[in-house]
């Protein structure tokens, strides 16, 4: 083979190679479009219902990226600075800077440490690919090589602003802070746009160094200030990075609107970056500020903490869930809507509703208002109310209404602890107890319950008695409704608890409770005053506050309406701004008669027609159950025959006016004493007036 041809053949062979060794190098190469695809935030965000973020969260521990950001988004000072301090030569070489390899290849040669000579599109070749430099072994020459090869593939497919871009969004600054906009937010808090010279200095400084200290930093930014004549001094400089390092660097969230519902629907190491809400921005930002500023209205009654809901009637969506009252709160972490604190007198609506579903009362029933001694398994109590006064007989209306104590423990005793508890459990009071553990407590809200709860069962009965979960997110699959209560006792519920001349025995006529339009609300406030609450509706919203300590810390003197009111009424006239409430439409199923509306077929008419002589409760109202005493134990005996044991059952006075009712069914008047079969389990006695009204109740058991 002659000379030529072999020239030929080796010519062509190397042509040929280096075409492959090009074409290869390309083809591993990625598009840019896909980089920036793939490139996620180690930040997730909430979106609002309106799609507009109200909440920043981290949720990749690895690293801190805040997402990608343009090049026309970043300040010139930053890349100027950078090109300064990283490829000088960076829009005049094909990704592979000759003088720069060549004066290294020199310094080596003359036995020096070589200086560096990777371009800007050989680092972000090697962000893309961390091959070369972290996973392949061989020479580091070798790898420069490969690392060279890919920049020059680099520059072919992409132009130099999209690798500038590229390479601001993926290079380490400093710690875990990964890409432009992390390290402007967490060492400066600003944005990649509003660097000024000193900043983006010290930031193009930090590149070679990452965790350099602060002084040698401040030294090389200096340097790099002087070669591009910034018009800062060193002394400028060496404050700016003194005090960005001062400490670790950490993003603050960008907004932070709602962290507890964050934490709840974005957990350290979820795999979401944006997750819509059912939450409105506008109404979260208001009532946010709204519970820190009645906090600090409370400071010096030492109150710290605060929690509240607000609810969609129609759709059952939370518009705003705010777990704390933010820079006030002793544990701001604690998320105050989930907690459980002792309920207090916000349970009172569903047991006054379970009565009148069941016909027990009326709203113009009577109920004593007198002392009641109550027996315990840890012994007795004497129930009181809020003013430590007794008003004697008192309507069902008035008695919820103002939230009297004593009659609603009577109450309980007519309706049974056991078929309260299931009446709370439909409700979607999930954390309860068995009935035995309250016994007649419970009546004033002895259970522990959260504000999710209290605001889910308060929208049934703003939906006419029927019960659905909330959401809080578009996503979350709809449940079939159940039936809390009958439209017409939820509406009863809600005429009672809007009826301001009824509760002003208690609270005034124009109390903290009134709004300017259609509401209907309850208060709570728990032992030693520990808990305050406000739950309450109107013909859109439900709203609940809570207002006390996360320590567990009492309040000092500081009740439901001094507590929790002021903001409750505060954001339910926000939200009726413009558009007032209107109050509901009375069920087809009740009648009216004078101020009061009943059940048909409770009407005072249904039950005394006008040719049958009507005694009036009061008359009578010193008759009392004489036997069995209110929490009295029967045990049985094996050995004594079933027809020898009995249960005296005995009014203090024979009146055959007044009926004698066991478990909710009656077992005659109390004309005579009756000497009933014991049967085990725990049972309900109730002495009622010729209207029906409940004279006096009494619990007991039988073994």
């Amino acid at each position: 083979m002659s000379a030529l041809r072999i020239a030929l053949v080796l010519a062509t062979a190397v042509a040929l190679g280096a075409a492959w060794w090009a074409l290869d190098a390309m083809l591993r190469i990625p598009s840019f479009d896909s980089v920036r695809e793939r490139s996620t935030s180690s930040e997730a965000v909430l979106l609002d219902r309106h799609g507009v973020v109200i909440h920043e969260r981290r949720v990749d521990p690895t690293r801190r990226c805040l997402g990608w950001t343009a090049l026309g988004d970043v300040s010139p000072a930053v890349v100027r600075a950078l090109l300064a301090a990283e490829d000088r030569r960076f829009y005049s070489h094909p990704g592979v800077d000759p003088r720069s390899v060549a004066a290294a290849a020199l310094e080596a040669l003359r036995g020096n440490r070589p200086r560096g000579a990777s371009t800007i599109s050989m680092q972000l070749a090697a962000l893309l690919d961390p091959g070369p430099r972290e996973g392949r072994k061989g020479p580091r020459l070798l790898r420069k090589f490969a690392q060279m090869r890919s920049a020059l593939a680099l520059e072919r497919r992409w132009s130099k602003a999209q690798i500038l871009e590229a390479y601001l969004d993926l290079v380490s600054f400093r710690g875990e802070l990964q890409g432009i906009a992390a390290a402007t937010r967490g060492l400066f808090g600003r944005e990649p746009t509003g660097l000024g010279t000193s900043q983006a200095l010290v930031l193009a400084a930090l590149i070679r160094a990452p965790n350099a200290p602060a002084d040698l930093v401040a030294k090389r930014a200096c340097r790099l200030g002087q070669q591009i004549d910034a018009d800062v001094s060193c002394e400028e400089i060496s404050e700016t990075a003194v005090r960005a390092l001062a400490q670790a660097p950490a993003p603050p969230p960008q907004i932070a609107l709602a962290p507890h519902l964050a934490a709840h629907l974005l957990p350290t190491g979820s795999s979401a970056t944006r997750v819509s809400t059912t939450l409105d921005g506008h109404v979260q930002r208001f009532v946010a500020s709204a519970l820190e500023r009645q906090v600090l209205a409370l400071a010096g009654r030492n109150v710290r903490d605060a929690a509240a809901l607000v609810v969609d009637n129609a759709s059952g969506d939370v518009l705003a869930y705010v777990g704390s009252s933010g820079a006030p709160s002793s544990a701001g972490q604690v998320d105050g809507v989930r907690a459980r604190r002792q309920a207090g007198s916000a349970l009172k609506p569903f047991l006054y509703g379970e009565a009148l579903d069941e016909r027990l009362v009326t709203t113009s029933t009577r109920l004593d208002d007198t002392p009641l001694d109550v027996v315990t398994a840890l012994g007795s109590y004497r129930p009181a109310d809020y003013d430590r006064g007794f008003r004697g007989p008192v309507s069902v209306r008035e008695a919820l209404a103002s939230s009297l104590n004593i009659p609603a423990v009577r109450l309980l005793g007519q309706v049974g602890v056991d078929r309260f508890v299931a009446t709370l459990r439909r409700a979607g009071f999930d954390g309860l107890r068995e009935p035995d553990f309250y016994g007649d407590s419970l009546a004033l809200g002895s259970a522990d319950v959260s504000l999710w709860e209290l605001v889910g069962a308060w929208r049934a009965l703003a939906r006419e008695g029927s019960y659905e979960p909330l959401r809080v997110s578009p996503e979350d699959p709809a449940t079939p409704p159940g039936r809390l209560f009958s439209a017409e006792a939820a509406f009863l519920v809600l005429d009672v608890l809007a009826d301001r001349a009824s509760r002003a025995p208690s609270f005034g006529l124009e109390s903290a409770l009134a709004t300017r339009s259609w509401s209907a609300v309850k208060t709570g406030t728990s032992k030693d005053m520990r808990d305050n609450w406000c739950v309450g509706a109107s013909d859109r919203f439900t709203v609940g506050v809570w207002v006390g300590n996360f320590s567990g810390a009492p309040m000092w003197d500081v009740s439901g309406v001094d507590g929790a009111a002021p903001a409750w009424v505060e954001i339910m006239d926000e939200l009726h701004r413009d558009s007032p409430s209107a109050a509901p439409t009375p069920p087809a199923g009740l009648v009216r008669m004078g101020s009061d509306w009943y059940l048909t077929g409770t009407e005072p008419a249904a039950l005394y027609p006008p040719e049958l002589e009507r005694v009036s409760s009061a008359d009578v109202v010193l008759t009392r159950i004489a036997s069995p005493a209110t929490g009295t134990l029967f045990a049985l005996d094996p050995d004594v025959p079933k027809r020898r044991q009995r249960v005296l059952i005995q009014a203090s006075a024979a009146d055959a006016r007044l009926e004698l009712r066991l478990d909710g069914r009656r077992l005659g008047s109390a004309a005579k004493p009756i000497l009933w079969e014991p049967r085990r389990g725990r049972h309900h006695l109730a002495l009622l007036g010729p209207d029906g009204g409940m004279l006096d109740a009494a619990n007991f058991t039988v073994r």
